[in-house]
């Protein structure tokens, strides 16, 4: 398989549910798993991808479970240690531990994998840390519980998607939000995601748990790790970080300006420069 080249594989968790995901690079070459944010797809990490292969990296990019192209639980399984267990299955099919790179849900489930000894060689949390802000992450739960009725178009679509989140240009041209609904039986737009995954949500039913969780993790933790934090964000703020060195004193944070807690999507330059840098510091000499 060339480096450029991507297919799509399936993985299959020890409960049935099949994850689906984009896979690039060499398979001899060092790799990176990619997880996105609850509400997102692997589609989130388009242009990322194509900078990690570009450098030289095997690159799994999955759609999590409930979400995208992957099954939903039928038990409605969505705590964050089942998350961190497929990250952890998808880990133990490469030669070697993976660098793992994920945003707000995916980096939480990727912090609680990655304190395992031996599941990866490094950690990027993309605007995540044991400590949320409340307000946004209850600002983000109560915008994926808003339409349980979908939408009747495209259109429709946008304009929740530009309330929602002002800092972002309206697109002109609102079809490539179909990368993130999906048409039902009732003839209307949905979103991809299992609308138990939502309703089940710990970060609402039990932050102090959750929280409580993740740092047991970032205690445990041994490999390099990055924040990647958007400045605008209203998840992550100074405290909390400050908090997290406490129990993970080698830290490293990289702030990205005029971006909010979409950092990827925000500001993909300087997104895609922070994590290739870190990466490359830490495992050059590992690189194929």
């Amino acid at each position: 398989m060339s480096s450029a080249a991507i297919s799509v594989r399936r993985y299959i968790a020890d409960d049935g549910v099949a994850l689906t995901a984009d896979v690039g690079g060499y398979p001899a070459a060092p790799a990176v798993i990619l997880s996105h944010g609850g509400g997102q797809t692997r589609h989130s990490w388009g242009t990322a991808m194509k900078r990690l292969l570009a450098d030289g990296w095997q690159v799994i990019n999955v759609d999590a479970r409930g979400h995208g192209d992957s099954d939903w639980s039928p038990i409605a399984d969505y705590r964050i240690e089942r998350l961190a267990a497929d990250v952890k299955l998808i880990a133990a099919t490469l030669p070697s531990p993976p660098a793992l790179v994920g945003a707000s849900m995916g980096g939480a489930a990727s912090l609680i994998a990655a304190a395992e000894t031996g599941v990866a060689s490094a950690l990027v949390l993309v605007d995540v840390v044991p400590r949320l802000n409340p307000e946004g992450a209850e600002r983000i739960i109560a915008f994926m519980r808003a339409r349980p009725d979908g939408f009747a178009s495209l259109d429709e679509v946008a304009d929740a998607v530009s309330a929602y989140y002002p800092q972002r240009p309206r697109p002109r041209d609102p079809s490539g939000l179909m990368k993130n609904l999906r048409w039902r039986a009732d003839g209307r737009l949905h979103w991809h995601w299992d609308p138990a995954f939502v309703a089940t949500s710990q970060v609402v039913s039990e932050p102090p748990r959750f929280t409580e969780k993740l740092y047991e993790a970032a205690a445990r933790l041994k490999v390099p790790t990055l924040l990647v934090r958007g400045m605008e964000s209203d998840i992550v703020d100074e405290a909390s970080i400050a908090e997290f060195r406490v129990h993970t004193p080698h830290l490293e944070v990289c702030d990205v300006a005029a971006a909010g807690h979409m950092v990827a999507g925000d500001r993909n330059d300087a997104f895609n420069d922070g994590v290739a840098g870190f990466l490359r510091r830490h495992f050059a000499s590992t690189r194929a």
